[in-house]
């Protein structure tokens, strides 16, 4: 390689866009399914680099900085499909019928582009000043590097298109099965305790063993934690105190977790994402204070600025920020139009705006910092969308007041949850764009490059997460939306979106329960003060993240046994592995296999949704059978252990060869 190709390498190419493009397009259908099932959703870097080393390995002329860029351009399928986390609360209310693209892509589009441009001047003091870990952005910029760096790396870049390809195929015909009716849906069983009950379940789900592996043994053990909490106290306490004679064992346990544990849940995660986030406010303004200081300095000093520290003019970041408030401005203005929040629309749009401004600004550099503390798949977003609903539902609440009735009740509680996407469409892309300017800086990349490829990944991510969001909402619904025009009668869960919905709509309403989300902020604060516990005593080698302790209180037991299983099932994996030379290896590929696992489970489903609306049946596959619950639950447990532990064997065995 010459100077002038290194000083200047290939980075933004026509190919690399379009392959980035796909690989978004594909992703972000998946990530949609996957967050409307279980509220949770997986980084997507480290996949997407790898697809795109191996595919762009047929041109002799790549180079590791076009393939960043792909994974950039990507990456923004993993964040930006989290604004399903609000935009079904819409369907919920009863407020959409059907999902509109315009309004639906304007939101996305908007907060995702302000996500870029709010980051931007944070990367110096954030990433290249900075000893922030950013864990997933080193271990994207790692496996770029090994894949680039030798034959020996080539071969281990199209090995590991094939553990997303052989992940990706088990998983869609696991998932298949279930289609079939040959499987279980869910495995569960639920016993009496005293005069109450309880329970234990788990989806037979390979996305849910994947989603665990990725996010790792310390978020596993606080999901356990949450697990024993909700189910082993919780649900046993509270059915003994609460009998309801005419249900079911299951049936009892089931409705004490829905109408009182999730809301216990949902105090906790909001408590320690308060507690979490204030603790990062020193550190959060520093590094602003250090950004802008930096940005005098160039500004001051020598126009010579070296390619691997330039980034997009800050006259543009600024020019960009202020003209896409004339969009969000009539973005907003037109989802009030002609309702009976008319009256009142110069003061909301106003609040609108500024909101937007303000708090997606705050929450841009939180989960920014956040995300090279810990991760972008572990950034507190859950909390940062709790705080969000809440300030919004108070400040539109505050302006419409005067207004009665139950109309405008639902227009406000409308109106706050579609300032929140847009909020959340900020926040979520921030989290990342730090991310990947970290695998940038550690490959020699070029910022505003990155920066430009990154704006395309939200551009094209916002065009499919409003047909796919219709498309489920026609084929299944979502739980607690009248779904009026859904086939199947088997809604989406939808969890993060319930719990947004339902805070949204106790503060305008008044009705919200306070003693439950009280009793929440109790345990969290407890949760807050074992984590500092231990944290302290082991010198931080050891934690136990209260988020992730709220999430598995709040979310569905089924949701979560699958989750800690997969996240133990790793840990077992790459110990096993470790003590080899070749165990980085095979731990790599055990990460791509996992994330097949997500991709290929989600891909299917979706695919069903579209048979479903095309044959107009709710179950289009089911096949009749004569096997038993217990019999289909076994299957089940037998053909998923089998997929899981043989794909392990594969990776070690692949890892082994090099």
């Amino acid at each position: 390689m010459n100077s002038v190709t290194a000083s200047m390498p290939k980075e933004i190419t026509l190919r690399g866009v379009i392959l980035g493009i796909l690989i978004t397009l594909i992703f972000t259908a998946a990530q949609v399914y996957l967050g409307l099932k279980v509220g949770l959703t997986f980084a997507t870097s480290i996949p997407a680099a790898v697809i795109s080393m191996a595919l762009l390995s047929a041109f002799k002329d790549a180079s590791i900085q076009e393939n960043n860029i792909v994974q950039t351009i990507a990456s923004a399928a993993g964040t930006l499909a989290s604004v399903i986390f609000v935009l079904p609360g819409l369907l919920m209310i009863g407020w959409w019928v059907h999902v509109p693209f315009w309004p639906t892509f304007g939101a996305c589009a908007i907060g995702g582009v302000l996500g870029v441009m709010y980051t931007m001047p944070l990367r110096r003091a954030l990433v290249s000043q900075s000893d922030l870990p950013y864990p997933e952005g080193v271990a994207a910029a790692e496996v770029l590097k090994v894949g680039m760096s030798s034959r020996a790396g080539a071969a281990e870049g199209q090995a590991g298109l094939w553990a997303v390809i052989w992940g990706s195929l088990a998983s869609a015909l696991y998932a298949a099965g279930s289609a079939l009716k040959l499987m279980a849906d869910e495995m569960s069983i639920y016993f009496r305790v005293g005069n109450g009950s309880t329970g234990i379940g788990a989806s037979s789900s390979l996305a849910l063993i994947g989603a665990g592996h990725l996010m790792g043994i310390t978020v596993g053990v606080a999901m356990l934690a949450g697990q024993i909490i909700a189910w082993g106290i919780l649900v046993p306490i509270l059915t003994n105190m609460y009998p309801l004679p005419g249900l079911s064992l299951v049936d009892h346990a089931l409705k004490i977790w829905s109408t009182n544990v999730r809301m216990i849940g949902a105090g906790a995660i909001g408590t320690a994402a308060i507690i979490t986030l204030a603790g990062m406010a020193k550190p959060v303004i520093g590094g602003l204070k250090s950004a802008l200081d930096t940005a005098r300095r160039v500004k001051e000093g020598s126009t010579d600025i070296p390619r691997t520290e330039q980034d997009l003019p800050i006259f543009i970041v600024g020019l960009v920020t202020l003209f896409s408030m004339l969009p969000a401005g009539w973005l907003l203005t037109s989802f009030l139009q002609g309702g009976v929040l008319q009256s009142v629309s110069v003061p909301l749009v106003a609040v609108g705006i500024a909101y937007i401004l303000i708090a997606g600004m705050f929450a841009a550099a939180v989960c920014g910092y956040m995300a090279g503390l810990i991760g972008s798949s572990n950034s507190p977003v859950s909390g940062i969308a709790i705080l969000t609903i809440l300030g919004a539902a108070l400040s539109v609440g505050a302006v419409a007041r005067h207004l009665i009735g139950p109309d405008v009740a639902q227009a406000l509680v409308a109106y706050a949850l579609f300032i929140t996407t847009v909020v959340l469409a900020v926040a979520v892309i921030g989290n990342d764009n730090l991310q990947d300017l970290k695998t940038g800086q550690l490959v020699d990349a070029t910022p505003w490059r990155q920066q430009v490829g990154l704006l395309i990944g939200v551009l094209a991510g916002s065009v499919v997460v409003p047909p796919v969001l219709e498309l489920l909402n026609h084929a299944n619904g979502f739980v607690g939306a009248p779904n009026l025009d859904a086939i199947s009668n088997q809604p989406l869960s939808a969890p993060q979106a319930t719990l947004i919905t339902t805070l949204a709509k106790g503060v305008i309403g008044g009705d919200l329960r306070w003693d439950l989300i009280l009793f929440g902020a109790v345990i969290g604060l407890g949760l807050v003060l074992i984590n500092f516990i231990l944290k302290k005593s082991s010198n931080d080698k050891y934690s136990l993240p209260p988020l992730g302790v709220g999430l598995a209180i709040y979310l569905p037991g089924a949701v979560t046994l699958p989750v800690i299983i997969g996240a133990f099932s790793g840990w077992f994996f790459e110990r096993a592995v470790s003590k080899h030379s070749w165990g980085e290896s095979a731990k790599r590929l055990g990460v791509l296999i996992m994330s097949g696992f997500i991709v290929g489970e989600s891909l299917f489903n979706v695919a069903l949704a579209g048979l479903i609306v095309l044959s107009g049946k709710g179950e289009p596959l089911a096949i009749a059978n004569s096997l038993s619950g217990g019999q289909s639950m076994t299957i089940a447990l037998v053909v998923g252990a089998t997929v899981v532990t043989g794909l392990y064997r594969w990776a070690a065995k692949r890892g082994k060869l090099g």
